[in-house]
């Protein structure tokens, strides 16, 4: 959205920000160092402290594009270079943190414990996303409406979140809890840790149907890897569009920016955290087998709502925010399925080493379209985009008919 904004065209808009994917695609080559370097409360602590220099620098150093060009929708994305290179920082702190935290949480709790406050864990990690998609966009969008200066007003934002960040980073120096099973893994040396990390690999490859498995990992998401690249910059554009130098821009709904914070950030993800809720339920009840074709149904073919609205460019914001949550809370709801699977698949001695591989291609499997994404929709258009990106649904009732056989 940041970019949308600043008139970032959609080509280097979508290839740019899915580089910030490779942290989460490569943290399993280096989450062993986190067990064996220090302890689990110092790696949570020193990630959230270096995020909040981050985004205090990304908001001292943000660039302020000239209006003209922002309108014309013709701001390149190396007046960003630096920007991206402390996204791109923070994106590998925010994978260590994440390395770090679940091991804290497994050592400050007992079993029983651990039961008792999954629940109150997601939740709050579900009020995260609803919170940076939906209330910083929506502050985001307040400020453009208050200042008339989208760069200033993005600038402010990050301000927030770097306030944020701060008081987060000194609560938890001060009260995080320090178990005392939270120490280093005493003599463990470098060379044994990189042997059990290839060991890890050398067992998930050697699987039976890992060819399969990985397909599906790759594949059953694709159409929505390139939806969720382009449906907010679709959501903001103008309606009206222009070509120029053979590339096409606009022709969205031109909504404002806090109206997607609402719409998309707020209703779509509290829809798509619901759909996961019920999807959990629904497969806990049936099974991953017999569930597999209803979450691919539900996982794609919402989906062409944004075909509609591409074409239609309603004007009520009614209409648009049911369609936006229709999408999502299916999304939610199908992609339970594909979580189920990769716990299915880690199963085995390397159960977390092996799920930590999975996570990374799930990572690749939105790495592949969104590099590809942007560039795609400039050279047809939003509509025509769309009807390409949920054609590619084809493939996830491929792979799930093979995945459906071997289950």
């Amino acid at each position: 959205m940041l970019f949308a904004k600043m008139g970032v065209p959609n080509d280097q808009l979508a290839f740019f920000t899915t580089l910030l994917y490779f942290p989460w695609f490569l943290k399993g080559l280096w989450s062993p160092f986190v067990d064996i370097l220090r302890t689990k409360r110092w790696w949570v602590i020193a990630m959230q402290a270096l995020m909040t220099i981050l985004c205090i620098l990304l908001t001292i150093s943000l660039p302020h594009p000239a209006a003209e060009m922002i309108a014309a929708k013709a701001t390149s994305v190396s007046v960003f270079r630096w920007t991206l290179i402390l996204f791109i920082i923070t994106a590998f702190a925010s994978a260590t943190h994440d390395i770090a935290a679940d091991g804290y949480y497994m050592l400050a709790h007992d079993t029983k414990s651990q039961a008792a406050f999954i629940g109150i864990r997601s939740t709050f990690y579900r009020i995260a996303a609803i919170f940076s998609q939906g209330a910083i966009v929506y502050i985001a969008g307040y400020l453009e409406n208050k200042t008339g200066d989208i760069p200033l007003a993005w600038q402010l934002t990050l301000g927030v979140v770097s306030v944020i960040m701060l008081g987060v980073t000194l609560y938890h120096s001060f009260f995080l809890p320090k178990p005392a099973e939270d120490q280093p893994r005493e003599g463990t040396s470098t060379r044994e840790v990189w042997m059990e990390l290839r060991d890890s690999f050398v067992t998930f490859f050697t699987k039976p149907g890992v060819g399969l498995a990985v397909a599906f990992m790759l594949l059953y998401r694709l159409s929505e890897g390139f939806l969720v690249k382009l449906s907010q910059p679709f959501l903001v554009d103008s309606k009206e569009a222009m070509i120029r130098d053979g590339q096409i821009f606009g022709g969205g709904l031109a909504l404002n920016t806090d109206t997607v914070g609402l719409l998309y950030g707020t209703f779509g993800v509290a829809c798509l955290l619901l759909g996961g809720i019920l999807g959990g339920i629904y497969i806990s009840r049936h099974g991953l087998r017999r569930s597999l074709w209803l979450m691919a149904a539900a996982l794609t073919l919402p989906s062409f709502v944004y075909c509609y609205l591409s074409m239609a460019q309603p004007e009520s914001l009614w209409l648009i925010g049911t369609a936006v949550s229709f999408e999502q809370f299916g999304y939610g709801f199908g992609f339970t399925a594909y979580m189920m699977y990769m716990m299915h698949f880690s199963e085995g001695k390397y159960k977390t080493a092996h799920y930590a591989i999975c996570t990374a291609f799930m990572a690749l499997s939105m790495m592949i379209p969104g590099f590809v994404a942007g560039a795609l929709e400039m050279a047809v258009g939003y509509t025509a985009f769309f009807w390409i990106a949920n054609a590619c649904s084809i493939t996830t009732f491929i792979i799930t008919y093979f995945v459906y056989k071997k289950l």
